[in-house]
């Protein structure tokens, strides 16, 4: 599992919604790229989606991630996100339409599962 930089390309499930992405943390790196950390991929705006009409809700959030934090790698006391973070958006119908990673931004560091 590739752990997630600043460059991580993640969108709603409707595929052209993308998350806005802003690292919390500034100490570690790889390839000069800040590494993602706990709650970085919560709250934030994606743009884009296409999934609109007169009842439904594009998506325009995120929401709590459901999995995809290290439960071995921290930075700070907070877990690294990894290449496996989803959670679910504000979009229509509610609570079934998913954000997920597309791309890691780098792929020179993972964590290996035991």
């Amino acid at each position: 599992m590739e752990l997630l930089t600043e460059d991580a390309d993640l969108r709603c499930a409707h595929d052209m919604g993308r998350v806005g992405i802003i690292a919390g943390q500034g100490w570690v790196r790889v390839n000069t790229r800040r590494l993602l950390v706990e709650r970085d991929p919560e709250g934030r705006p994606i743009a884009g989606c296409p999934n609109a009409g007169p009842t439904i809700k594009p998506c325009t959030a995120t929401l709590p991630v459901e999995k995809g934090y290290s439960s071995f790698i921290r930075i700070d006391g907070r877990r690294v996100c990894l290449d496996t973070v989803t959670g679910l958006t504000d979009g229509t119908p509610p609570g079934t339409v998913k954000y997920d990673v597309r791309a890691s931004g780098q792929h020179l560091v993972r964590q290996v599962s035991a």
